[in-house]
């Protein structure tokens, strides 16, 4: 058996899981998070009125503390690099368009080209890998 790294056991004797957080990965998680909070104090609702600017900001307030709370306990290296790609490319698409909600996607039925057959099996696995990184999570919470 390869011996332990001091890293690797925890208090109890144990081992601790591989799949850890970097101090430079959490950082940046950290600093996205800073960076929602200071997008949502400066937020103005593309109609001027204020209880439209209230209310999106509140909603992105709200979406980043749900989603960085359910994900908070990710450990896979994989998964972290997701959400943070997902956060960075709904922070940028707001600040774009000018709309702190995420940004819809219409595919016709049937409108992908499938790699064998016609079925709806094949239409489905292919939506679901068509969809923006920026939708993952929207789907699931709703």
């Amino acid at each position: 058996m390869p011996p332990q790294r001091p890293d690797e056991v925890t208090e109890d004797g144990g081992r601790a899981p591989r799949n850890r957080m970097t101090t430079a990965t959490r950082q940046e998680v950290l600093g996205l998070y800073r960076s929602i909070f200071r997008l949502a104090r400066k937020w103005q609702a593309t109609s001027g009125q204020m209880e439209d600017t209230i209310k999106e900001k509140q909603y992105i307030l709200n979406e980043a503390r749900m989603l960085f709370r359910k994900n908070k306990n990710l450990t896979d290296t994989d998964l972290i690099k997701q959400c943070i790609d997902e956060c960075t490319a709904r922070i940028e698409i707001g600040l774009h368009y000018k709309i702190p909600y995420p940004r819809p996607i219409h595919l016709p039925p049937m409108g992908l080209t499938p790699l064998r057959g016609r079925g709806l099996r094949s239409q489905e696995k292919l939506r679901k890998l068509s969809k923006p990184v920026y939708l993952r999570s929207h789907d699931e919470v709703s």
